[in-house]
């Protein structure tokens, strides 16, 4: 039998992780309780894990997985088992040798889509653009949220690390040009930087936010940042 605020969090944290593939960071959490500091999400969080309902996953920066949700969100079991991403939309393997640029088309198993690696992508300070594709990745079927293109990227740098994002990780996009506040985007700013963040409109401007508190929240004209697309997925190697 869960509390209210135990259902509330498990709600939240399940709805997010379905839109964005990441679990909602603790700042978020607590927003979304309208509680006054994080320790009542930890404790919530504990009581959730102690319940069997979710898992942190060690040496992780706050990785949840969920595990199974209550009747009253469908009963249904998550992860189960021994899993090694740390949500239901994270899968691990080996990253493919062959360099064959595709765009979303079908290989074995059946379920399973090629998508390009359009070059890296800056989690940290920002990059260079890269535009075009060096290999293939597979990725689940069920990981191609909605309509519209989508490609990879490799993620290279810690500033997402809080979000669940690594150095290395290989992150899922779905093309579009629009963006909610809180969504984890591709960030091209002045046509020639791209960077991996937190998107947030503040009247004429918008800011960037990293998921690392060593990282400063970066603001600019709105004229000089186009969102790119938006995160769906993300693959990590071993």
């Amino acid at each position: 039998m869960l509390t209210k605020k135990q259902l509330d969090l498990l709600e939240f944290i399940h709805k997010r992780v379905q839109r964005d593939g990441v679990p909602p960071s603790f700042d978020e959490m607590k927003d979304a309780l309208d509680l006054r500091s994080k320790s009542g999400i930890h404790r919530l969080i504990t009581a959730l894990e102690e319940r069997g309902f979710i898992r942190r996953l060690a040496h992780r920066a706050r990785a949840l997985e969920i595990i199974k949700l209550p009747e009253s969100m469908g009963g249904e079991a998550i992860g189960g088992g021994e899993s090694g991403g740390f949500t239901p939309r994270v899968i691990e393997g080996d990253r493919p040798e062959a360099a064959q640029p595709a765009n979303a088309q079908p290989v074995e198993p059946v379920h399973a889509l090629e998508l390009p690696v359009m070059g890296r992508i800056a989690a940290g300070v920002p990059i260079e653009a890269i535009a075009h594709a060096s290999h293939n990745v597979a990725v689940p079927g069920g990981m191609i949220a909605g309509p519209g293109q989508h490609y990879a990227l490799e993620v290279k740098g810690d500033s997402m690390i809080e979000a669940g994002i690594n150095d290395g990780d290989v992150v899922v996009i779905r093309e579009t040009s629009t963006a909610d506040n809180g969504d984890i985007v591709v960030a091209l700013v002045d046509d020639q930087e791209a960077t991996l963040k937190k998107f947030y409109r503040r009247g004429n401007a918008i800011a960037l936010e990293a998921a690392n508190p060593a990282y400063e929240t970066r603001v600019l004209p709105e004229d000089q940042v186009k969102v790119q697309g938006r995160l769906v997925g993300l693959i990590r190697t071993y």
